[in-house]
This record gives structure tokens, C-alpha cells and sequence, in this order.
């Protein structure tokens, strides 16, 4: 007589943590952070003429923008599993042409840099929504900086000193770190998340979810927050180095700067705690404010360069404060079925403001000095600042449920 078989037990994927997200991010950063400050000097090197490579960068934006738009439309018709996996891909093979630094190849190395760091981004955005709750989305935010701190505080500086000694070094260490991120992301077998949609149908085109983005004044508000935050981002990474070149400060100042601004990312819990007292509205409104106050100050103290540093500095940890609290106006007002979609429309801002600023930053070259663009930075960032002032002032507080 047989035995009888003992019963299996039922069990069930471990629902991912909001560690786990802040991991993948971490991980990421550790190929960008590397890749920061080596990619313009490699594509520099290539070429040897500042217009080309800025040719290079806007070509390069322009793509990433149209192909970050499709990813939505991509992940419905394959997978959003298989599209991250593609990203992951992209990253790696971005890194092992970039590492010959043939003329050729560069320019299509950076291309499949760019794609894949919006691919990631689109559904790594899309995960999160997933699986964090909206309560949790500041605690995922200021997790993701503190993982992240490390590769964008260093990262830049080891990057550059890593092709000084030995130019494959650095696409090393970040083929490394792309590796690893494929590894952590089949490990936690997210799959497609949760498919929480009005029904099974393929994902429409960029063109249809664009129409929904635009009907949607938070939405729209929100992106907006988060374009102006990366253009200040932009002004302060790469025009304060020319500043500080210009007015003989040496060009050791502004990538100084750029590492000590990032050790605020390690403060990012105690801003986080400051949001929760604070409250959405008053944290991302004050910090647009304050931030675009310091930059305007930068304009009118040109002629003192220590003080510009020291003003734009200071302004820096505004925009810290923001990548902590602005992205949350939007990610708590996506809905549940377009998350995936409204992940693209998100992303974007990074291309749109890749775009944006040289294009503005050209402009006001032809009129005024270099100074000139922090003012500019600084008067979107207090019109960001008014903007924010009509958020709901209840926006991101736990909500109580009577019984």
C-alpha cells in the first residue's frame, strides 16, 4: 500500500521592500556616478571641439526623450520585466563601447547610455508605484538618495582619476555595477508588477497617455517641479565649473563643490522628517523659493566669485530638499492604471531639461555673461515656488479611515 504524500505547502513571492527598490537605485547610480564627470571628456577626446560634443548631447536628448515616451508602449507589448532587462543590457554595452573611445563609436555608446538610464528609470518608477504605498513614498524617495549618496558623492571624482591612471578603469568599475544591477533584478523576480488595469489591452501609444497627462493640471504640475529642479541641477554641474574657470578659480572649485553638494544626500532622513512636519506644499514651495532666491543672489554678487560658490552652494541643498520632496506632487497623483505610463511622462523631464538648458543657456549667452543664467535658474525656481503654493495643503498626510 502507498503511503500517502504529504501535503505541499503553498507559498508566495516575497513582496519587495522599499530596501529593495532603494538597492536597485543605489546600484545605478554607481554606473552614472562613475560615468558623470568621464563620458564628456571621452567624447571630447574623441572629437576635440566643444560644438560637436554639444551637438553629440543634444542629438543624444533628442532621442532619449522619443524612445523614454515609447517605453510604455514597449513594456505593454513585451514586458516590463523584459524592458528593464533591456535597459540593464543597454548599460553594458553603452560601457564596452565607450571603453574603445573610437569616434565612431562613442557618440552610439552615449546613445545607449542614455536610453538605458531612461529605461530603467521608467520601470523602476513603475515598480515602485506598484509596490510602495502612497505613505511610503517619501521613506522610498529619501532611501533611494542615502543608497545612491555614495556613488554620486564619489563617483565622479574616483571616475576621472580612474581614466587618468588607466583609461578601461572606470568602464570597469561600471560594468561592474551594471552586472550586479542585473543580478539584484532577476533575484527579486519582480516580474511585470501588479497588473492593476481597467482591462487586458495592449498599452496605448505615447500619444493617447500624453493626451491624459495633459487633462490632468497635477500631473502637469508636478512634471513641471521636476523639469525645473533638473535644470537647476544642470546649471550648477556644469556652468559653475566654467564660472569658476573664467574668473581664475581654477576648474578644481567647481567639481569640489559638486562633491560636497552631494554629501547632503546623507542628511536626506532628517529631511524627510522636516517634509512630514512640514508638509508637501510648504517643503516643495519653500525650497523653490529659498533655492531660487540663493541663485538669483549668485547673479547679483558676479563680481565676488567665493561668494557666488558659496551662494549656488547653498542652493545646492535646495535641490537636495527637492529630489528628496518634489517628485512626490506627481507620484501621489498618478493613477493606479497609468502607472506605467505616467512613469514615462515623468522621466522625460530629465531629456527635457538635458535639452532645455543649453538651449536657454545659448540665448542668454548672446545678450549677458555667464552670471546672467543664474538668474535666469533662479527666477523659474520662484516661479516653481509660487506654483507649489497652490498644492493642497493636505497633500501626502496619512489619511484617517473612520470606522
Amino acid at each position: 500500500m502507498i503511503a500517502p504524500r504529504a501535503p505541499l505547502p503553498l507559498t508566495h513571492l516575497p513582496i519587495p521592500k522599499v530596501r529593495d527598490f532603494a538597492i536597485l537605485s543605489g546600484l545605478e547610480a554607481g554606473i552614472r556616478g562613475t560615468l558623470m564627470s568621464v563620458m564628456p571628456l571621452v567624447v571630447y577626446r574623441a572629437y576635440g571641439d566643444a560644438a560637436t560634443v554639444s551637438q553629440i548631447y543634444l542629438a543624444v536628448g533628442i532621442v532619449s526623450l522619443i524612445f523614454g515616451l515609447l517605453v510604455p508602449w514597449l513594456a505593454g507589448r513585451l514586458s516590463r520585466r523584459l524592458m528593464y532587462s533591456v535597459g540593464s543590457v543597454l548599460y553594458v554595452l553603452g560601457i564596452a563601447l565607450a571603453m574603445t573611445g573610437l569616434p565612431a563609436l562613442v557618440p552610439i555608446a552615449l546613445g545607449c547610455l542614455s536610453v538605458a538610464t531612461v529605461t530603467v528609470a521608467v520601470c523602476l518608477n513603475a515598480y515602485v508605484l506598484d509596490y510602495v504605498a502612497r505613505t511610503n513614498l517619501g521613506k522610498s524617495e529619501t532611501l533611494r538618495l542615502v543608497f545612491s549618496g555614495p556613488s554620486w558623492a564619489a563617483g565622479p571624482i574616483i571616475g576621472v582619476w580612474l581614466l587618468n591612471w588607466w583609461t578601461p578603469a572606470p568602464f570597469i568599475v561600471a560594468g561592474c555595477f551594471a552586472a550586479a544591477q542585473i543580478f539584484v533584478f532577476w533575484r527579486l523576480r519582480l516580474g511585470n508588477g501588479k497588473q492593476i488595469t481597467r482591462a487586458r489591452t495592449p498599452s496605448p501609444l505615447p500619444i493617447a497617455f500624453l493626451g491624459r497627462f495633459v487633462a490632468q493640471p497635477r500631473l502637469i504640475a508636478g512634471w513641471l517641479f521636476a523639469v525645473v529642479r533638473s535644470c537647476g541641477w544642470w546649471v550648477y554641474v556644469v556652468y559653475l565649473p566654467i564660472y569658476c574657470v573664467e574668473k581664475g578659480l581654477g576648474d578644481t572649485v567647481g567639481a569640489a563643490a559638486l562633491s560636497a553638494s552631494n554629501m547632503f544626500l546623507f542628511v536626506a532622513p532628517a529631511m524627510l522628517v522636516l517634509v512630514r512636519k512640514l508638509g508637501v506644499r510648504a517643503s516643495v514651495s519653500g525650497a523653490f523659493l529659498i533655492g531660487g532666491a540663493l541663485f538669483v543672489a549668485a547673479w547679483v554678487t558676479s563680481d565676488l566669485p567665493w561668494v557666488v560658490v558659496g551662494s549656488l552652494f547653498a542652493a545646492s541643498s535646495m535641490l537636495i530638499m527637492l529630489d528628496v520632496c518634489g517628485g512626490l506632487p506627481f507620484l501621489m497623483a498618478v493613477k493606479p492604471s497609468e502607472r506605467t505610463e505616467m512613469s514615462a511622462v515623468y522621466t522625460s523631464y530629465r531629456d527635457v531639461s538635458g535639452i532645455l538648458t543649453p538651449a536657454v543657456a545659448a540665448l542668454v549667452l548672446m545678450v549677458m555673461p555667464l552670471a546672467g543664467l543664474f538668474a535666469v535658474c533662479g527666477g523659474g525656481m520662484l516661479g516653481a515656488g509660487m506654483l507649489a503654493r497652490g498644492l493642497h495643503p493636505r497633500l501626502g498626510a496619512v489619511r484617517v479611515q473612520r470606522t
